[in-house]
């Protein structure tokens, strides 16, 4: 192995920034993902706002609250957060919806229905 994973995608961030205009449009899913919620972040944090300073529209799926709060505390540009709809009971009508970012993936319902109460 060569390099780290992060290392690969950071290395694919840059090559794909130099491919970036004004107006352009740059889709994200789950990047920086393959290092801890917090240096992953931070990372995204960095390069999010300094393409949305280029000019370029961001959508962006991710896991890392940290850094959706970050964005949703202070928008460094028009921002809108969806996330999947949960309705009272906990069960998923599987809809987007405009709301805020959560610190949970709401796994802990997932496992105790794959796997029973412990």
């Amino acid at each position: 192995m060569s390099s780290g994973k992060l290392a690969e995608e950071l290395a694919r961030m840059s090559a794909l920034a130099e491919h970036l205009r004004p107006h352009a449009l740059l889709l994200s899913n789950e990047s920086f993902a393959s290092t801890n919620e917090r240096e992953g972040s931070d990372l995204a944090a960095e390069v999010l706002r300094a393409v949305l300073e280029s000019g370029i529209r961001i959508f962006s799926v991710t896991h890392l609250y940290h850094l959706a709060h970050t964005f949703h505390s202070h928008p460094p540009a028009p921002t809108l957060f969806l996330r999947a709809e949960r309705l009272p009971d906990g069960s998923r009508p599987y809809k987007l919806i405009e709301a805020p970012p959560q610190p949970t993936s709401h796994g802990e319902d997932l496992y105790q229905k794959i796997f029973g109460r412990a």
